[in-house]
């Protein structure tokens, strides 16, 4: 397989009719929400079996958002 540049493939995109190249990007945009959709579902997979597996623990609301704010202050100094 050749492998195209960047501003090969630009290029082409350019060749392409507008009507295509609009379908081109929504193409592109719909494929890109399933790539996000899928990272944060093997996110949520590996962050529920850490937590099952006891490396979380439960904590309040607050508790999160107490350490959040220590954690910013410490970087602040």
């Amino acid at each position: 397989m050749n492998a195209v540049t960047f501003n090969q493939l630009l290029d082409t995109i350019n060749q392409l009719p507008l009507e295509q190249q609009e379908m081109l990007l929504e193409i592109s945009r719909k494929r890109l929400i399933e790539m996000r959709r899928q990272e944060i579902a093997r996110d949520a997979q590996a962050s529920l079996r850490a937590f099952r597996e006891g490396q979380f623990t439960a904590q309040s609301a607050e508790q999160v958002i107490q350490e959040l704010h220590e954690s910013l202050n410490e970087d602040d100094t």
